[in-house]
């Protein structure tokens, strides 16, 4: 993220994804990227607080969980998910997250082919702290916009205070996060 002429943070990746769907699709990002070894505080922003995440991070609760903890009010992923997986997972992933954090989500997608082997689901999506889809592309590249309501935020988190909920003692420290 940039401030005018500044670096403020640099996420680096921390899941890899390393998949075979049997006939479907073949990945292996160790192959070629280093994880990065932390989560990052969200940085503050003129829209809100802003937690970082990429792709395959999505599938792992914890990261959004300990950004909201951290306090995070909207949780970004720019993502290439294959077209098997994003037909199947994407738009449950992203409303799960922001159902279980109570922030916004936003998630830009590449879409259509990226090399001769790899094809890209797209479908770049904003999703509510409630869970409705307030903004998406479908097919091929486009643009969505979609209002960020932070006093709407605000009062879910108020009327329904699940982190205030969460019970440690029975599970642990999931989402309390030590990284940020």
């Amino acid at each position: 993220i940039l401030s005018p002429g500044r670096l403020v943070a640099a996420y680096r990746k921390t899941h890899l994804c390393d998949v075979e769907l049997e006939g479907r699709v073949t990945m292996k990002e160790s192959g070629f990227t280093n994880p990065g070894s932390e989560i990052l505080p969200p940085v503050s922003t003129p829209a809100g607080k802003l937690g970082l995440s990429i792709c395959y991070d999505l599938r792992f609760p914890e990261v959004s969980l300990a950004l909201r903890h951290a306090g995070a009010e909207i949780l970004t992923s720019p993502s290439a998910f294959t077209v098997p997986t994003g037909s199947a997972h994407w738009e449950v992933l992203l409303r799960a997250r922001a159902i279980e954090t109570q922030c916004y989500v936003v998630a830009a997608a590449q879409t259509g082919q990226n090399h001769e082997r790899r094809v890209s689901y797209g479908h770049a999506m904003v999703v509510d702290p409630w869970g409705a889809v307030v903004a998406q592309c479908h097919e091929g590249p486009g643009l969505c916009y979609a209002e960020i309501d932070l006093g709407y935020l605000h009062r879910i988190r108020r009327e329904m205070p699940v982190l205030n909920h969460r019970r440690h003692d029975l599970y642990g420290p999931v989402g309390m996060g030590a990284a940020p």
